[in-house]
């Protein structure tokens, strides 16, 4: 039940995040859904796979890289879906900070820690 729970308010984050970023649209919540689960999916297999093929560059830049490739994560899922749409790299990485900030807060809020 959490995991539905956690997945609607990512989706709702999204929105969110559209909403907020001119650069990004979402044409609805059924859209939302969908996209929150593929950049899950796409966090999950791709990014692990980036981070390392790319680690000497993040530890030049002091970390700064990895904004990059959530940039680039959060823009690829934009031109695989047909629903979500991420126009620029700069709206990209605006869109992966603000949709991780807005997630955790809902999360962090709603669901608290109930441990």
């Amino acid at each position: 039940m959490k995991l539905l729970i956690v997945w609607l308010l990512n989706a709702l984050a999204l929105l969110a995040v559209a909403y907020l970023v001119p650069s990004i649209h979402v044409a609805g919540l059924g859209s939302a859904l969908i996209a929150a689960v593929v950049i899950g999916l796409v966090n999950m297999l791709i990014r692990p796979v980036l981070v390392i093929l790319t680690l000497p560059v993040t530890v030049l830049t002091l970390g700064l890289f990895l904004l990059v490739i959530n940039g680039l994560l959060f823009l690829f899922v934009g031109n695989i879906l047909s629903g979500f749409e991420v126009q620029t790299l700069l709206g990209g990485i605006l869109g992966a900070i603000l949709y991780s900030l807005i997630s955790w807060a809902l999360i962090a809020l709603l669901l608290g820690n109930k441990d």
